[in-house]
């Protein structure tokens, strides 16, 4: 029911009028993998690419003409990993908030990632409701937002990602159901996970660096992991697992999970598992440099503190391992664990630490993505019949990736964000 009413709100708003809009780009990137075209126009129509020409083309009749000649225009951003409940800037806890304030904190981080020319991202928790809501909300164009991909949570009882340390009266009645032991009940829990509307699975495979199960720890056995990524699988869900710890990684991917997050205390043997499997590698430098900055800054708690500077120790090790094994590499920042707008600083990180050129980042943010979220043939492109997931930068990326911080114009599925 409340589907279909967002889905009326959206065809009587004017955002969603069948407006006709025609791009002049001043260079046009359609493809990271392809060079770069001189000035273009691109013609959008009812959130679509409908055409794409050289040169300025004069505009239809009636339709709207966008001066973008100034700037680059390419494929919107993909970010495979971002938390919209969280910044350490804006406080929203279960404990003394409400849901409805956590949408609101939820949305005010969505646009904020839309704004810095992310155009679609991937949620990846805590709260599988908030993050569906904001979702709906963004596709049916009742707030600036990217294209959120939602995925459900699954970690055991106590670990990474469970309330804990508080009376056992509170933690029962803020459990969302998220954890599960044995293979019947994690089967089930993506199951339901599936019938309340989750998009993918995200599971805690180790522990975590912010948790008290510190993030060297595994989580899971290997037959319950197998259940929980054979059940995603089968019910057409992509699975991804939070692995810190050498053990719990290498578990993660002999499950045949899709993506393995951080890795982070990993080294060859991970990532030559990896390269045998398949799997891709989103290796979230922008979360684990924030935590690397904030060692004795007073920011964590001092247990949380000392785990921080034992990821310092190792940042981008198992990047640089995954690099030299041929892994495949996506953009995923973990923004929410540092605050919401600086997620394209990971373009720089990967750059910087692993060696990857310009058009490698930028497939990693495009096409990469798009492929890991099973959306290549919605976005990640500029091509016909495609989303019009659209930013325009100043400068050329394909030569500086610093261009990536100078928006100046987002298209999120043919609604204009930005226009600087």
């Amino acid at each position: 029911m409340f589907r279909a009413l967002l889905a009326i709100m959206a065809a009587a708003s004017p955002a969603a009028a069948a407006e006709a809009v025609f791009i002049h780009a001043g260079a046009l990137i359609t493809d990271a993998a392809a060079p770069p075209r001189g000035p273009a126009t691109v013609v959008v129509e009812n959130g679509r690419i409908a055409a794409i020409h050289d040169g300025a083309i004069a505009p239809a009749p009636g339709a709207r003409l966008i001066d973008l000649s100034r700037y680059s225009l390419m494929p919107g951003l993909i970010d495979t990993h971002v938390h919209l409940i969280s910044d350490p800037t804006v406080r929203a806890s279960a404990v003394n908030q409400t849901p409805q304030y956590g949408v609101a904190v939820a949305l005010h981080n969505a646009n904020t990632l839309v704004q810095t020319g992310f155009t679609t991202v991937r949620d990846l928790g805590p709260d599988q409701f908030l993050s569906q809501a904001v979702r709906d909300a963004a596709a049916a164009g009742l707030h600036p937002a990217p294209r959120v991909v939602s995925a459900a949570m699954l970690s055991i009882i106590g670990g990474h990602g469970q309330l804990t340390g508080m009376n056992p009266d509170v933690m029962d009645a803020l459990d969302r159901g998220t954890t599960c032991t044995g293979v019947d009940e994690c089967t089930a829990r993506v199951r339901l996970a599936a019938r309340n509307g989750a998009d993918a699975i995200k599971v805690m495979a180790t522990g975590g660096w912010q948790t008290r199960v510190g993030g060297r720890v595994a989580q899971f056995t290997d037959a319950e992991l197998r259940a929980i990524v054979d059940t995603a699988h089968s019910l057409n869900m992509r699975a991804t697992a939070h692995a810190s710890g050498a053990e719990g990684t290498a578990a993660a991917i002999r499950a045949g999970f899709d993506t393995i997050e951080h890795g982070t205390f990993g080294q060859e043997n991970e990532a030559r598992l990896m390269r045998e499997r398949g799997i891709t590698f989103s290796p979230t430098l922008s979360a684990l440099n924030y935590l690397r900055e904030t060692v004795g800054t007073g920011v964590y708690p001092p247990d949380v503190d000392a785990r921080n500077a034992e990821i310092a120790a190792v940042m981008g090790r198992m990047f640089g391992a995954a690099r030299r094994a041929g892994v495949r590499i996506v953009f995923g920042s973990d923004s929410g664990v540092f605050p919401h707008g600086r997620g394209i600083g990971e373009a720089e990180l990967m750059a910087r630490l692993g060696g990857m050129t310009e058009r490698e980042v930028l497939a990693s943010a495009t096409t990469v993505a798009a492929e890991v979220l099973g959306l290549s043939n919605e976005t990640g492109r500029i091509a016909t019949g495609m989303a019009a997931d659209l930013i325009a930068v100043d400068g050329d990326p394909l030569r500086d990736l610093s261009a990536l911080r100078r928006v100046r114009f987002v298209m999120a599925r043919g609604r204009v964000v930005r226009q600087d």
